[in-house]
């Protein structure tokens, strides 16, 4: 690496390198260093298409002579896009651990999870404790 590549690679060095540069100057000098960046992205991108492409020929290639299809080996052809989510679990059901009768002879349950139920909390109200209500 060169001196001048060594000196941009410090803080401490850069910043003495480019006092002299106006503001106007080091925002044009960012923006070409951002060119070359994503230039340089872009390249190595293709380079690495283009060795895969000639991977894939040379196997394509190598199938043929041998006789061999892609069903021989038990691979179908590969779909492209996404991979599919894995599906959600579905929650499992929590026994209901309070319970309480109401006026009318109705059969209120509760897990205890969660916001009260207006009966439960009704329940509350007039004294009556959770541990009256378990199950």
């Amino acid at each position: 690496m060169s001196d001048l590549g060594k000196s941009l690679l410090k803080k401490t060095t850069l910043n003495k390198t480019i006092k002299s540069l106006t503001n106007q100057e080091l925002e044009k000098l960012a923006a070409n260093l951002g060119d070359v960046i994503k230039k340089r992205k872009a390249d190595e991108k293709k380079q690495i298409e283009s060795k895969k492409q000639k991977k894939l020929e040379e196997i394509k290639k190598l199938m043929n002579e041998a006789g061999l299809s892609p069903k021989d080996l038990g691979v179908e052809k590969a779909k492209r896009g996404r991979k599919a989510k894995a599906p959600k679990k579905a929650g499992t059901k929590v026994a209901a651990k309070y319970q309480i009768t109401d006026a009318e002879g109705k059969v209120h349950q509760w897990t205890g999870r969660g916001r009260t139920p207006k009966v439960f909390q009704a329940y509350f109200d007039q004294g009556h404790t959770k541990e009256e209500c378990l199950i």
